[in-house]
């Protein structure tokens, strides 16, 4: 049995949203920077997809798929791809972040960055820390002497 009219259609149709939109348009090109950070843009990609199409009546009245010729077929396809960028993903100095391009997301952003800004407190306690044992240990030499 012949492939009917709509199914070329539909295959066309299918064929350029394929071509148009691949695994690089959702996740695309890395970027390395001179220090070694790569950056890795991410969008999101939407599709729309319609077929249809119609048979006409032959000239003897006859309609649908019971006749024995193919009868005269209408019929049209259409899809539409949109692409937003969402954010970029940076990779480097041991770490990997999702920065948004929203700006709406201030609460995401910072719920990000907490664990970086505890670390950085940390670090600056135990530096303190460090620089008191340092100073009673002098003092301790000092004193014995």
């Amino acid at each position: 049995m012949a492939d009917h009219p709509i199914e070329a259609l539909m295959k066309t149709a299918m064929e350029s949203i394929k071509e148009m939109v691949d695994v690089n348009t959702v996740v695309g090109d890395p970027v390395e920077t001179p220090d070694g950070t790569v950056i890795i843009p991410i969008s999101r990609v939407t599709c729309g997809f319609a077929a249809g199409g119609s048979e006409f009546e032959a000239g003897n009245g006859e309609g649908g798929s019971s006749g024995t010729k193919a009868l005269p077929f209408g019929g049209g396809s259409g899809a539409g791809v949109s692409v937003h960028p969402m954010g970029f993903l940076v990779v480097g100095n041991n770490q990997v972040r999702l920065l948004p391009v929203d700006g709406n997301q201030v609460m995401d952003r910072l719920i990000d960055l907490a664990p970086q800004v505890v670390n950085q407190f940390q670090s600056m306690f135990k530096k303190k820390d460090d620089i008191k044992e340092k100073l009673a240990e002098t003092e301790k030499w000092q004193g014995g002497v």
